[in-house]
């Protein structure tokens, strides 16, 4: 059974985080990535259901969504060779890496690509349009990959782009979700001695 008092534990934080800090981008980043790192560097809280993969395509089930929509809590679900288009995100967000690798191609507003970089296991990325939130994600590995994103408002719901890579032309698009309902984190009823 996950140990589902881990993501309790991180929402009730991010929430006090919101709360005293919603407004200062910077400040959120830093403090959420560091309570996001300790979130990803344990494996045994995230219910199976929740890192199912699907062959067709890579997987985002929401975990969690702040009822005033100030932040969701997002897992991503990628098989070997998944990959998302080119989009942004117009929200402040963190993408930890919990289990195999991930690769992220920033890309600038003309959609020419700047950076690359591999997230493994623990490492935590960031992005907001502040400081650059175009880019592609892709396993490359040859395990199933799984990352815990934390945004700055509910993904599933925010109008996005998604990039045609030779014109840069963008299209908007909404994500949504591929669960329907989310883990119960309120039940302490059967919470294992940790």
């Amino acid at each position: 059974m996950a140990e589902i008092a881990r993501l309790r534990e991180f929402v009730v934080a991010i929430t006090h985080l919101v709360e005293r800090h919603g407004a200062d981008e910077p400040r959120m980043l830093a403090e959420g990535e560091k309570l996001l790192h300790a979130l990803v560097t344990h494996d045994d809280w995230l219910p199976e259901e929740f890192a199912a993969p699907a062959p067709e395509s890579y997987r985002q089930y929401l975990l969690y969504c702040d009822p005033l929509e100030r932040f969701s809590v997002v897992s991503f679900v990628w098989m070997p060779g998944h990959r998302t288009p080119i989009h942004d995100h117009r929200v402040w967000g963190l993408v930890g890496v919990m289990r195999g690798v991930e690769l992220c191609e920033e890309f600038s507003s003309s959609v020419a690509k700047i950076n690359s970089h591999e997230s493994k296991p623990g490492e935590v990325d960031r992005v907001s349009p502040r400081i650059g939130d175009i880019h592609v994600v892709s396993n490359p590995g040859t395990e199933t990959a799984v990352s815990i994103h934390v945004y700055g408002g509910n993904i599933g719901a925010v109008r996005r782009h998604v990039f045609d890579p030779a014109s840069g032309a963008p299209k908007e698009f909404i994500s949504g979700y591929h669960n329907t309902s989310v883990p119960n984190l309120w039940d302490r009823s059967r919470a294992a001695p940790r």
